[in-house]
């Protein structure tokens, strides 16, 4: 019996712990290397004096996807003790006049919310905004998430190119929102999520609809005990399949043989090297081809692409709870184009900035101790100015920036909903664009990898595969097909297939598509099949033509 292939993952992110569980699981020997004494990367929990803060991710997305990547392993959510709990409402969005738009998955609430400020024809537009927003979500699962890439011609295929102009990437969320809602206040409540993509509304491709759709029509769930307890099961189901994790173990090096160009595994900090038959790389992408892979022309490729933007993220020990904050907050800035343009094409902090305010607590109350609460504040802000580039764009005082966002934050919050939260702050910590540098390797300290643009999605985004070093493959948020954990989660499907066609290793695991549960007759698909009606379609038209020319023929004859 020949011996198992070796794997050496670098990385325990969201993407890492489930492309070992996955390899593990169809019977490789897996490796696990992190830098951090923790797993998750920024999916991590920071604990203090009974506080616990999401450092990264605070809501979760597409609870489908998750529950895939267990259902692949052979267990579920439930079995590994993970516990979702819905959040209702999805959002409180606060405005600068005041007015407070709530975001709902129930029908009801949403049909009062939207025509109030749409009038009665609105509902009828906000459906239609849906019917759109579903089908740029179910082609993106079926067409991007669950397939690969690997060339420009991959576009081309029969599949998936009916769908590409019905995905709108050639129009922004902004322009496509703008067609159904009336007022400026809908449209900002119905594009503001591009943000978790790190791009701009007003350049984000209409695609991403699919986000605000999965939120009002799946929901959004907050796991018990901090997002990072979803990786962290996921860490155990691996580890049950054999998963070692080495934890505080930096990785110095790729080592590839000059021969046979392959990569025959790493040299750690330390000077220890390991050895395996694949790599998988789950460091930040242009990272590891900058730091980690022998000098290219890729490298510098890689850093000159758009990255998304950062933040500065407060997390807040409270004394009290503050009722007037619910589990998810947005604060909307007056001046919404500009602040974005503060962001993206200035690279600062907005004079005015939008924000998002998380607490954990509400929805949880093991975050924080008895009658307190843990405030989370992202204020997305533009990435470090580094390489050519970024000249020509203002120098950045990161001290004044997060002095400015806080004092932004609290004015806002006092201003909108009235409360002062900062004689309620008893501590705080703070991620700002060079902690997320240095503490997640991300470059130029960008929070979600490479932008989303149209030319950075699909066949133009990095591959999973290195193009020359063989046996080197990839997963992660720079890596296709994007960013976000759930989507990370299905690039550890993606790869990890990958891997095994490779090796000619059969999957352990289903395609993912849902099934319809049959019990009796009563459930048959009793439609007619759409390919039989638009072959009927196309007789009908030949038929019509036929007639048509054989009359006109006819008639020239006469």
């Amino acid at each position: 019996m020949s011996k198992p292939k070796s794997v050496i993952i670098v990385g325990a992110g969201a993407g890492g712990i489930a492309s070992a569980a996955r390899l593990a699981k169809a019977g490789l020997r897996v490796t696990v290397v992190e830098k951090n004494d923790f797993t998750g990367g920024r999916c991590s929990l920071i604990h203090k004096d009974g506080y616990r803060f999401d450092q990264g991710p605070s809501l979760l997305l597409l609870p489908d996807m998750f529950r895939e990547v267990f259902i692949d392993l052979d267990t579920t959510l439930e079995d590994e003790g993970v516990i979702l709990r819905k959040c209702e409402p999805n959002y409180n969005v606060w405005f600068g006049d005041g007015e407070c738009v709530e975001l709902s998955t129930d029908i009801a609430r949403m049909k009062n919310t939207i025509e109030r400020w749409e009038g009665k024809d609105g509902f009828h537009r906000y459906l239609a905004w849906m019917q759109e927003a579903h089908i740029h979500y179910e082609a993106s699962v079926e067409h991007v998430l669950r397939k690969n890439f690997t060339s420009l011609l991959s576009m081309a295929r029969p599949s998936f190119l009916p769908y590409l102009l019905a995905l709108h990437p050639f129009e922004s969320i902004w322009k496509r929102a703008a067609r159904y809602f009336l007022t400026e206040r809908m449209r900002r409540a119905f594009t503001f999520g591009s943000m978790y993509m790190g791009m701009s509304p007003f350049e984000a491709p209409g695609t991403y609809s699919l986000l605000q759709y999965t939120e009002l029509a799946e929901g959004i769930w907050y796991p018990e005990g901090g997002f990072q307890s979803v990786l962290a099961a996921l860490q155990k189901v691996g580890e049950r399949f054999g998963v070692d994790y080495r934890m505080g173990t930096s990785v110095r090096q790729v080592n590839v043989d000059a021969h046979t160009g392959s990569a025959t595994g790493v040299t750690l900090q330390s000077g220890e090297i390991l050895n395996a038959d694949i790599v998988l790389m789950n460091a930040d992408l242009v990272y590891a081809y900058n730091n980690l892979l022998p000098t290219s022309t890729e490298a510098k490729s890689l850093s000159a692409k758009s990255a998304s933007c950062s933040s500065i993220s407060f997390y807040w020990s409270i004394d009290q709870t503050i009722p007037e904050l619910h589990t998810h907050n947005v604060f909307l800035a007056e001046e919404y184009q500009d602040s974005f343009d503060d962001i993206f094409k200035r690279q600062q902090i907005p004079k005015e900035p939008s924000f998002y305010v998380n607490v954990p607590s509400r929805i949880d109350p093991s975050a924080a101790p008895p009658n307190k609460d843990s405030i989370v504040v992202l204020v997305p802000c533009g990435h470090l100015l580094e390489g050519e580039a970024d000249r020509g764009i203002s120098s950045q005082d990161w001290d004044g920036m997060v002095s400015r966002a806080r004092t932004a934050v609290l004015q806002t919050v006092r201003q909108r909903i009235g409360v002062d939260l900062r004689p309620h702050i008893i501590h705080e910590s703070i991620n700002t664009p060079a902690s997320w540098k240095e503490r997640f390797n991300l470059d130029k300290g960008a929070i979600l990898g490479l932008s989303h643009s149209f030319f950075n999605v699909l066949s133009f985004r990095p591959k999973t595969k290195h193009a020359s070093i063989r046996n080197l493959y990839f997963v992660g948020a720079s890596t296709h097909p994007g960013t976000g954990v759930p989507i990370v989660l299905a690039g550890s499907k993606i790869t990890a297939s990958q891997i095994l066609d490779d090796l000619g290793m059969v999957k352990p695991w289903s395609t993912g598509v849902h099934q319809r549960k049959v019990v009796s007759s009563l459930d048959q698909d009793g439609s007619i099949p759409f390919d039989l009606v638009r072959t009927l379609l196309v007789l009908i038209v030949l038929l019509v033509a036929i007639v048509l020319y054989t009359v006109a023929d006819r008639r020239t004859w006469a």
